[in-house]
């Protein structure tokens, strides 16, 4: 345990961040399962507006940090290429 009061104060910061960022995580997965199962379903319109929003979400979460922004990128393109696979 830290006795030197920068490094307490530190710790109690990096584990607010750390329950947050787990927060955005699971928030951002389950926006992509949203998109996943519309696609399962045959719902290409609802496809298409759940990913609108995950792409809003990645974006929120790469600008803050909590996901690298080549990641979000990549789970963006992912998502889109999905959603316009089935809209055909």
């Amino acid at each position: 345990m830290a006795n030197i009061k920068s490094q307490i104060k530190r710790n109690k910061q990096n584990e607010v961040r750390r329950e947050r960022n787990k927060a955005v995580r699971s928030a951002l997965k389950t926006s992509q399962k949203k998109v996943q199962t519309a696609l399962l379903e045959g719902d290409a319109e609802a496809a298409r507006l759940h990913a609108r929003e995950a792409s809003r979400a990645l974006d929120k979460a790469a600008s803050k940090g909590v996901v690298h922004k080549r990641t979000a990128a990549r789970r963006k393109s992912r998502l889109a290429k999905a959603a316009n696979a089935a809209g055909q």
